[in-house]
């Protein structure tokens, strides 16, 4: 019998772990490598929100719906509450050119055929009574829904030790070895660790591993800093970002004339989560009051309740920023077992678990049951340049 290959991952994320956990289910042969502790990076200073109406339509929004139908067996199969809990979602939207943007978005997504529609300001109102009266509207899906980002990632990681994949923290990577247009291996500093494939899943990170094999790769740390209330009782029934949040996202430009938008999250113990800036800051993680206080105040616009709740706490992580918006997913052409797996930006804890799925099915067997072409590596070509900031 052909002995399976022994695959290194480097990253100790939510992707990572993913892939890690998705791989010890078909008995492979993994190693992970992370430079701190699992969960310590973006996965661990993060919201989360599993939303589908922030997807792009067209491959992202589909990846995204395959992705939630993995998230309620993987809230049965792993050894942490992932707390996950599909209550619906709300685009919130400002002013009348807003919610006509929004009526081309929301169309678009139907066609690809997510559950959601527009809403006029009385119905959004039913749906969250605490919400601005003076919304222009919202769009609804009720396929929307939230997870401990945290629980998640650490879920992973236990699932995948408990099934014989070899965990190394602490573990900072010096350089990749590499010999007839392969990779053999990688130097820590805990040691050498040989691969028969290397997957890059080190998220903000991913350029600088890419780098060290001289391989032109596009993703750039986007600093979300994210303030936390005190627990208290529901105000919010429903996940939330705002329309702007997605101009935001997909169109830097469109965030600095008009805003970055925002997101809003009550957790299962009573705190909410409000986020998000996107900011171009290289791998800087502090908080700033200009950012912390423009969150609060939108927020506050959005959910007038919170002005009268308490700021216990503020964070901030990196999300790895690719130039379209869409991960980095499989091999590429200049080195073939290096894999990407990186790029997600604010989808990371979304898209996690078709991530895992996909990449193990593809770093065994070569195919994908959803073609993902759109993701390649290779489609960024030299000219992008590498992860530099």
């Amino acid at each position: 019998m052909k002995q399976l290959p022994h695959i290194l991952i480097i990253g100790g994320g939510v992707i990572g772990t993913s892939i890690a956990y998705h791989l010890a289910k078909k008995n492979a042969r993994v190693t992970l490598i992370e430079q701190g502790d699992i969960a310590s990076g973006s996965s661990g200073a993060c919201d989360g929100l599993v939303f589908m109406q922030s997807k792009k339509p067209g491959v992202h929004l589909s990846l995204a719906m395959k992705s939630l139908e993995l998230f309620a067996a993987l809230a049965a199969e792993l050894p942490f509450d992932i707390e996950f809990r599909q209550r619906g979602g709300l685009v919130v939207i400002e002013n009348d050119t807003e919610y006509r943007a929004m009526e081309k978005f929301v169309m678009a997504q139907q066609d690809i055929g997510l559950d959601v529609r527009l809403l006029d300001t009385g119905q959004t109102l039913e749906k969250d009574p605490l919400l601005s009266p003076d919304l222009s509207g919202a769009t609804y899906s009720p396929l929307d829904a939230q997870v401990n980002p945290i629980n998640l990632t650490l879920g992973f990681a236990q699932a995948a030790r408990q099934n014989h994949v070899n965990l190394i923290t602490r573990a900072k990577v010096l350089g990749i070895q590499t010999r007839n247009s392969r990779v053999t291996g990688v130097a820590t500093t805990r040691g050498n660790f040989s691969a028969d494939i290397l997957v890059n899943a080190a998220g903000a990170m991913a350029g600088q591993i890419a780098d060290m094999l001289d391989i032109p790769m596009p993703v750039r740390p986007r600093r979300g800093q994210i303030a936390v209330t005190r627990a208290g009782r529901p105000i919010l029934g429903h996940s939330l970002i705002s329309a702007k949040y997605i101009a935001a996202k997909f169109d830097p430009a469109l965030a600095e004339d008009a805003g970055q938008g925002v997101s809003m999250e009550q957790t299962d113990n009573g705190n909410l989560l409000l986020g998000s800036t996107r900011e171009f800051a290289g791998f800087d993680k502090s908080n700033t009051i200009s950012g912390i206080r423009k969150i609060i105040r939108q927020t506050a616009e959005i959910l007038p309740a919170l002005k009268q709740v308490q700021i216990i706490r503020t964070f901030a992580g990196l999300r790895p920023y690719t130039p379209d918006g869409l991960p980095a997913l499989g091999p590429t052409g200049s080195l073939p077992n290096f894999f990407m797996a990186a790029g997600h930006e604010g989808d990371g804890i979304a898209l996690s678990p078709v991530t895992g799925h996909l990449m193990a099915d593809l770093l065994l067997t070569g195919k994908t049951d959803i073609p993902i072409d759109a993701f390649s590596p290779d489609r960024f070509g030299s000219e992008q340049g590498g992860a530099h900031v």
